[in-house]
């Protein structure tokens, strides 16, 4: 077990949680490509005992999937930063975004979920140009 500690964009918003660093998984699923605005989501499975809200409270949008099943999606409601899924009622644990703590860079995916969603073009981003910061004034026409 790994503690962790994160919280939203704006810091409205802060927990901490004890996860098993070997279950962070990538989800490419279409309502994670929508609802983090990305190709994919980084996540881990947290037991409700494992996590702790340090500062700030969360809103939750409940998504009905097509196989008719519901998932509650917890976000800070100043910044909108995405914080964890979870069952809409009685959740016994949350599907954290790993986006969000602090430890991120040491928190690897283990596996892939919903590949046959995956976009096509995800291999092919090493061979595009690349800048270590911004680059200058980015222009529609770039």
């Amino acid at each position: 077990m790994m503690k962790i500690d994160g919280a939203c964009l704006c810091g409205a918003y802060a927990y901490e949680a004890q996860i098993d660093p070997a279950k962070v998984i990538i989800c490419h699923c279409t309502d994670c490509q929508v609802n983090g605005a990305a190709p994919y989501r980084v996540g881990v499975f947290v037991a409700k005992e494992n996590y702790r809200e340090l500062r700030g409270s969360l809103k939750a949008f409940v998504k009905t999937a097509e196989s008719g099943g519901r998932r509650a999606l917890h976000f800070c409601p100043e910044c909108g930063t995405s914080i964890y899924g979870a069952e809409p009622e009685n959740p016994t644990h949350y599907s954290l975004r790993i986006g969000t703590a602090r430890q991120r860079a040491e928190l690897a995916p283990t596996k892939q979920i919903w590949r046959r969603s995956a976009l096509p073009w995800l291999g092919s981003v090493d061979g595009l140009s690349a800048h270590e910061t911004q680059p200058g004034k980015l222009r529609p026409k770039d």
